[in-house]
């Protein structure tokens, strides 16, 4: 099947129905995608990174979880699909998927899916709409980044921090100078380095043409990247697509914070689902860059608005701890998918064949 989840779009599989061995699932995966070719031409891939995605789902093998979910981002112009992220967007999919394909038997009004990412270990709790037994894809929520309205699905996470990197702050500082320049090193969801957009010399409000046209700021993020990634125990970063990163400004359009990500080497539209939880996690830590720009509503719980280039994204966050140090135990957000294809897709003849004489053989 072919998703939107959220602000992406994905080929979601079922495990069975690929190779169990990760090299050959990777190379037949590649082939149908189309990739590497900028224009993924010979394959179903949409030629950019939000749209040249993958999910895997079978059964859970854990007892406390309904289905695994491998993410996989696949490079359009290399040949490599990248399982070491999230993204909670392919994720929105995955509950109306499993539905769909009966790993998951669908209640009235509403169906809970839990969802184990496989990549990272972490576990979310997807609320469906299923009136009737269906999925519903039809509703009034509203998603920035995505036209009209669909039925919404809710998103908890229960254990997002240090999916990635181990900890919330790989570091253990909420500030850390990188290459000239104060940062948050920071992994709720999606290891990303946070700082400010006036720290390379920018507003933070600029279009996403403008930043994305801008190569001497490329390299300046890839150069604080790099020096990041291995204070983040990622190593070298230079072939991963993680860390983010994401520039902060005070808001402007009335949120609590505004954003300009990178993916890493492209400014996003709009901005990831993990991103923006890990960035509005960001804001409540005390002397970060974030905290330094934002806006922060008062209580325990918050609705943080997280603004970026065609909008903005809440993201809903309950906070303990103290006010020095203070713990973030919970969060959620919003967000719609919608099924827009059901058929069989196509690996190249001679792979097909080579495939099917290794599945005889095994």
């Amino acid at each position: 099947m072919i998703l939107r989840g959220g602000t992406s779009k994905g080929a979601y599989f079922l495990a069975d129905d690929l190779p169990s061995d990760p090299a050959c699932r990777d190379v037949l995966i590649l082939s149908i995608m189309g990739s590497p070719d900028p224009r993924q031409i010979d394959g179903i891939g949409g030629a950019h990174p939000l749209t040249s995605k993958i999910a895997i789902v079978s059964k859970s093998k854990r007892l406390d979880c309904d289905v695994d979910f491998i993410f996989g981002q696949v490079v359009v112009d290399k040949p490599k699909v990248d399982v070491t992220p999230n993204c909670g967007n392919i994720l929105a999919g995955v509950g109306p998927f499993a539905i769909e394909r009966g790993l998951v038997k669908a209640g009235h009004p509403m169906t809970c899916v839990r969802v184990h990412t496989v990549n990272t270990g972490t576990i979310a709790e997807l609320k469906v709409q299923t009136p009737n037994g269906r999925v519903a894809y039809g509703g009034t929520a509203r998603i920035d980044g995505v036209p009209g309205t669909a039925a919404p699905i809710a998103i908890d996470f229960l254990d997002a921090a240090g999916s990635v990197c181990g900890s919330l702050l790989p570091t253990g500082n909420n500030v850390d100078h990188v290459a000239g320049v104060d940062v948050t090193l920071i992994d709720n969801g999606m290891p990303v380095v946070v700082l400010e957009a006036a720290a390379v010399g920018y507003t933070g409000y600029e279009s996403r043409d403008v930043l994305d046209r801008d190569v001497e700021l490329k390299a300046r993020l890839e150069e604080i990247r790099l020096e990041a990634g291995k204070l983040m125990g990622l190593g070298d970063a230079s072939s991963k697509v993680v860390p983010k990163m994401a520039l902060v400004a005070p808001p402007a359009a009335g949120g609590h914070v505004c954003t300009r990500s990178f993916i890493p080497h492209e400014c996003h539209a709009s901005i990831g689902v993990f991103a923006a939880v890990t960035v509005a996690t960001a804001c409540v830590l005390p002397g970060s860059p974030a905290a330094r720009v934002a806006k922060i509503p008062l209580g325990r719980e918050k609705t943080l608005s997280v603004e970026h280039p065609t909008g903005e994204f809440s993201v809903m966050i309950e906070v303990g701890g103290t006010e020095e140090n203070p713990v973030v135990e919970r969060a959620g957000l919003l967000r719609t998918a919608r099924l827009l294809f059901e058929g069989h897709a196509f690996a190249h003849e001679a792979l097909s064949q080579l495939l099917e004489e290794s599945r005889d053989a095994a």
